[in-house]
């Protein structure tokens, strides 16, 4: 029996990339999976898709009552949902700082508080935060993505304070760059998307980027009923960035 069986998980963004792989691995491993996607009938089965808009406190409302009347729980919430942003703060205008924090933070707190009383009711509730390593390295051209994604991280231990006894934990995972649609799209708005890509790999002391399911099996552990000593951690899945100093090959 896997820990997972009996207990439901929901994930936002979870019609791609990060999101995506994490709803798989759960599944492999028992949990019933509700994806929250703007387009949630992309996913096929054992994955059941809900629509929804993480800007949206409507929306979220709605998907989550929705979830509730098919599963009749809730024990899990990976907050996945996110979008990129490049550019300096010169580059960045106030409509796209608007924009990307709603999406990337108040987007999460925002999901976040609607899914807690459900999670309250659960005896193995867990809230998973995808951050980045933007949000303590500083990255060239991530202004505005990395303050998103610090205030994320700030945002995981404040919420581990405040709900822990309450019996939610709350933890992030803080990935290097990963290979997934998400990088694509943004590698499309360099000049050369080729010494971009080669440029990503290299950053990462393993020599190449990310992958989702890698991430997906640390996002895992911490959703585990078997890490239940584990609150308010950042996980690191970044190839050693964030850590080691290694020569150049």
């Amino acid at each position: 029996m896997s820990e997972f069986n009996g207990l439901v998980a929901a994930v936002t963004g979870g019609a791609s990339g990060i999101g995506l792989a994490t709803a798989i691995h759960l599944a492999e491993r028992g949990a019933e999976v509700a994806v929250l996607d703007l387009d949630g009938t992309s996913v096929e089965p054992p994955l059941i898709g809900f629509s929804a808009d993480v800007t949206s406190r409507t929306s979220l409302s709605q998907a989550f009552a929705r979830v509730e009347n098919q599963f009749g729980r809730l024990d899990i919430l990976i907050n996945n949902a996110g979008i990129s942003a490049v550019g300096t703060v010169e580059e960045n205008d106030d409509d796209e700082w608007s924009r990307v924090l709603d999406i990337n933070v108040v987007g999460m707190a925002r999901t976040s508080a609607l899914a807690l009383p459900l999670l309250r009711r659960s005896p193995a509730a867990t809230i998973v935060n995808v951050c980045s390593i933007a949000a303590l390295n500083g990255l060239p051209r991530r202004a505005l993505y990395g303050a998103s994604k610090g205030a994320v991280l700030a945002l995981t231990y404040a919420m581990a304070a405040d709900h822990v006894r309450e019996g939610v934990r709350v933890n992030c995972v803080s990935p290097g760059t990963v290979s997934t649609p998400f990088v694509d799209r943004m590698l499309r708005s360099f000049p050369d998307p080729v010494a971009e890509r080669a440029a990503l790999d290299a950053r990462q002391a393993t020599g190449r980027m990310v992958t989702p399911e890698e991430v997906a099996s640390a996002i895992a552990y911490l959703a585990s009923p078997s890490s239940g000593s584990t609150t308010g951690t950042a996980l690191e899945v970044d190839g050693g960035v964030h850590t080691l100093r290694v020569r150049p090959a």
